[in-house]
């Protein structure tokens, strides 16, 4: 059994219930412990009784340690604080031989054992953002992308959590300070300061918009297939959806303006994640009508600071990364 952690929030419960149902899609043998980041969230979740999930609160979960930092950050930067934080809890708790972090915006299109698999006798598994040239942001941001992260209950496995985690609590915020970014620029020197640390190796793993304009996008008999210039097609694992927002009049941004898409990843990536949430949404409804499960709406200030770019969005739903919810349906 494949055993994933994730935390969020009511203002992610959409994205967050879309990615577990993806794992089901895929016939993971999986089990995912969801940290509920509010109270909203916690008790609609456990409503919903999810068979491969277990609900965990901040009351179970919060350290003294962590309490006493929380104060000091934003809820955003409480939250990286927090997730090497989930995985030793679930690994300890539990009993678990290994936990996988998961972000709650990813998807998944594939089993993701396929990449746990490739850690071998490795005790941690870390996936490489892989930048466009033009997106490069590893300076900054780092090499790594905390999104999907694995830790074997090893000595190994343990100490470099262990130390993660303590490096949090001392520093972890949203802005570029004396070489470090959140909990992500942490993982730069992993490969070279700890033993058994494994870079995933698999092109389908962690596909995002910073990486996107780099692979080709097909489906072939309902599997998606990326492939970058030079090398052989393999099946999209899971794609990032970084940046992803809920806008106004029913329409989405698929994720910052800065980015390049290309049109397969729309087609084949974007317009399934969007049938993916409107589906967690009827569950959520279904089961509370009054829930909130998705961040205040975007007004569309970049489509209407511009009267060519605000027809072409009327006329065909769709203009560079935003869209109307049918447009993609």
């Amino acid at each position: 059994m494949q055993h994933f952690c994730t935390l969020f929030n009511s203002g992610y419960l959409s994205r967050g219930l879309a990615m577990y149902h993806s794992l089901v899609r895929q016939g993971a043998d999986f089990h995912l412990y969801i940290f509920a980041f509010d109270d909203a969230s916690d008790a609609l979740l456990r409503r919903l009784e999810l068979p491969h999930a277990t609900v965990i609160s901040l009351q179970e979960f919060e350290t003294p340690d962590l309490l006493a930092v929380k104060g000091t950050r934003t809820a955003g930067e409480y939250c990286w604080t927090c997730t090497s934080f989930t995985i030793w809890h679930c690994i300890h708790t539990f009993a678990l031989d290994h936990c996988t972090y998961v972000d709650a915006d990813l998807l998944f299109f594939a089993n993701p054992k396929v990449l746990t698999d490739e850690m071998g006798e490795n005790s941690v598994l870390i996936t490489a953002h892989r930048y466009a040239a033009e997106y490069d942001q590893s300076e900054n941001s780092g090499i790594y992308c905390v999104q999907f992260v694995t830790f074997k209950n090893t000595p190994d496995g343990l100490a470099t959590l262990a130390w993660w985690m303590n490096a949090c609590l001392e520093w972890c915020y949203a802005r570029f300070e004396d070489g470090k970014f959140g909990d992500q620029k942490y993982l730069d020197d992993w490969t070279e300061r700890f033993a058994g640390v494994h870079v995933l190796a698999h092109a389908g793993g962690g596909v995002a918009p910073w990486n996107s304009v780099d692979y080709a996008c097909e489906n072939v008999n309902e599997q998606v297939f990326v492939r970058k210039s030079g090398e052989q097609a393999v099946p999209l694992v899971f794609y990032h959806f970084h940046d992803f927002r809920y806008c106004v009049d029913g329409s989405f941004r698929l994720t910052a303006e800065q980015y390049r898409l290309p049109e397969g990843i729309v087609r084949y990536v974007y317009g399934p994640y969007i049938q993916a949430l409107s589906a967690a949404e009827s569950q959520i409804i279904a089961t509370d009508p009054t829930a909130v499960f998705h961040e205040p709406p975007m007004v569309l200030k970049w489509i209407k600071v511009s009267l060519s770019r605000r027809i072409q969005f009327r006329l065909r739903g769709r203009y560079k990364n935003y869209t109307k919810k049918n447009a993609l349906t």
